[in-house]
Parts: structure tokens; C-alpha cells; sequence
């Protein structure tokens, strides 16, 4: 019975000495040792770049200044009735002080909501915009739009008299303009919905 033709192994490849070359193995195993090197130097400065850029991305970030302007604190004092005589709020519309022991619905409201009250909600971690009525309804379109987004600690309603006519407002800190800037709107909220202000063990 004839025999199978057995394949002879192919013999390694020899260097210009004689000596057999070790068969190429990990990165890139096409290219001589020069390309490799020069891939790895390559891709070490693209991997220092993009760490480099994200760390500048952050630090800019963090020192990018808060949204709005501080207000200084008057305290967390609960008051019984909105007519009750107490400390007078150092920014119009109020930022923290005296205020009732219970909260507005979230939401929007077609009627302004007393000062007294307002300062609780946002004591309780909320973000209200208030606007000016006779401003037009060029405005409350577009917040409304806005308040779509949060279900909660968001309120939107009238404030007559403002001297502006939008007004944010969150504990200590309040911003105004006169058109409904989203972006600057929804980086207020995003700053301060959600951050709660009570003292340690006040209700």
C-alpha cells in the first residue's frame, strides 16, 4: 500500500548570519523593529494629548463661576402667617429668611406665590422662576418649556412688579435677565435643583 506524501515543515526564516529568526509575535508583527517603536512613541504623545485636554477640559469646568450672584444668608426662621412681622429679605425676589412651615406645589402657577412661602420651597432644595406678567408671552412659552423637564423643585409663576423680567432664584442666590435664555436658565437650575438647605436638625 503506497505511502501518503507527507508535507515537510517549512524551515523558519534565517537572518543574514545563519541564525534562525524567532516567528514575529504582538503588536504589529508585519513591521521591523524601527516601525514598532515609532508606532508606540506615536501612540504614547496621542494618549498624553487627550489626557492633557481632558484634564483642561475639567479644570475649566471647575473654575467656571457659579450661576447667578450670592446673596448672604438670613437664616431658616419659620414664621406662622405670611403677615407676621419678621426680619425684611435682603433681595427681591427673597433668597433664604424667615418663611411658612409648608411648601408650594411644584410645578407651575398662574397666581404669584407669597414671598414667605416661596423661601421654604427653596430651602427644601428648589429653584423657582419667577416672571414679570406684563412682560408678553414671549417668555412663559419657552420657561414653560424648560419646567417640562424637571417634575420636582421647579416652579415657574408670576412675580408683578419685578424690576426685571425673569428672576431665578435658589438659596442665596439669584439671577435676573430680561429674555428666556435657556441655556443660562437651565444651568441655574441644574446648579442648585435638588440641594437642600435645612440646618442640622431643622425641619
Amino acid at each position: 500500500m503506497a505511502k501518503g506524501r507527507q508535507k515537510k515543515a517549512k524551515a523558519p526564516a534565517r537572518s543574514a548570519g545563519g541564525r534562525a529568526e524567532p516567528p514575529r509575535r504582538g503588536l504589529a508583527p508585519g513591521l521591523t523593529h524601527r516601525q514598532r517603536r515609532r508606532l508606540v512613541v506615536a501612540a504614547g504623545v496621542l494618549a498624553v494629548l487627550v489626557l492633557a485636554g481632558a484634564g483642561g477640559w475639567l479644570y475649566a469646568r471647575t473654575r467656571r463661576p457659579a450661576p447667578g450672584e450670592y446673596v448672604a444668608s438670613l437664616g431658616n426662621a419659620h414664621i406662622t402667617t405670611a403677615d407676621m412681622p419678621h426680619q425684611p429679605y435682603n433681595s427681591d425676589p427673597p433668597t433664604s429668611g424667615p418663611h411658612l412651615p409648608y411648601i408650594a406645589p411644584w410645578g407651575f402657577h398662574t397666581r404669584p406665590i407669597v414671598r414667605e412661602l416661596q423661601v421654604h420651597n427653596l430651602e427644601d432644595a428648589g429653584v423657582i422662576i419667577n416672571y414679570r406678567p406684563d412682560c408678553g408671552d414671549r417668555l412663559l412659552e419657552p420657561l414653560k418649556t424648560i419646567l417640562a423637564r424637571y417634575p420636582d423643585h421647579v416652579i415657574l409663576a408670576p412675580y408683578p412688579g419685578l424690576d426685571r423680567c425673569i428672576a431665578l432664584t435658589a438659596w442665596t442666590r439669584i439671577d435676573k435677565l430680561d429674555e428666556p435664555d435657556e441655556s443660562r436658565v437651565v444651568r441655574f437650575i441644574e446648579a442648585y435643583r435638588g440641594i437642600d438647605h435645612h440646618p442640622a436638625g431643622g425641619e
